[in-house]
């Protein structure tokens, strides 16, 4: 009897995003999703989905200003159930227009960003306490990356695509670190038969430079005040 030979997995989907819509308490909101299907492992702070294991779609709903309910989990799961979503999957809220997202591409490395800076801060500030103004807000990135990570290198893409928001933000000219609810997710591959995953993703490795770039443009098309750039892909920088 023949050996079972593991089925090949199929190359990862691009970074494509569909922009929904919704009614919800009398009011239109959009939702972003992008449904890769299996063959994604993922590490997020969502409060769906959230953690590290393998996921099959990304869901980002808008939320009407004021958000007061209290089980955001179970609300994105029921979006996810109504829009027919099966599986594993990451859920992200935010007050800001999900259809304004910005989304670049380096080098095979791609991220889409929705973003609301009205609440912001510094990460660390003096006072203290967990409320959050309920004003629209929410930097949310969405990365994928079409090679496998070790779990090792996913923390550090988190760390790596941050920065680079940081990054982005001080150089729009906006005197902050994020807002109170910011959240990430990096999508890479499920690693096939003899694949070695990415050991390292920090912003000097191969793919964690390509993903700052990446995340650094997307963020910055976001926060613009001009058009240009959100809602569609932003042209591409070269690979480097």
């Amino acid at each position: 009897m023949s050996p079972l030979v593991p089925r090949p997995r199929p190359a990862p989907a691009p970074l494509s995003v569909e922009c929904l819509g919704r009614w919800e308490d009398g009011e239109r909101l959009p939702a972003l999703l992008w449904a890769p299907g299996p063959g994604r492992r993922m590490i997020s702070n969502a409060v769906l989905g959230g953690g590290i294991g393998e996921r099959a779609w990304v869901l980002n709903a808008q939320v009407a200003h004021g958000y007061r309910r209290h089980d955001p989990e179970r609300h994105l799961a029921e979006l996810a159930h109504a829009m027919g979503l099966s599986g594993a999957g990451v859920g992200l809220l935010t007050a800001a227009d999900v259809s304004a997202y910005a989304h670049a591409r380096d080098g095979g490395a791609e991220a889409v960003v929705t973003a609301g800076v009205s609440v912001r801060g510094w990460a660390a500030f003096a006072g203290e306490g967990t409320a959050v103004p309920p004003a629209p807000g929410t930097i949310n990135i969405v990365v994928a990356l079409p090679v496998a990570l070790t779990d090792a290198a996913l923390v550090n893409a988190v760390a790596t695509a941050t920065e680079a928001k940081v990054q982005a933000l001080l150089d729009a000219g906006l005197d902050c670190s994020g807002t109170p609810t910011d959240a990430v997710c990096v999508a890479a591959a499920v690693p096939r038969p003899g694949d070695q995953a990415q050991a390292f993703a920090g912003p000097r490795s191969l793919w964690g430079a390509r993903l700052a770039r990446a995340v650094h443009r997307a963020v910055r098309a976001a926060v613009s005040p001009s058009p240009a750039g959100r809602g569609r892909a932003a042209p591409a920088a070269p690979a480097g």
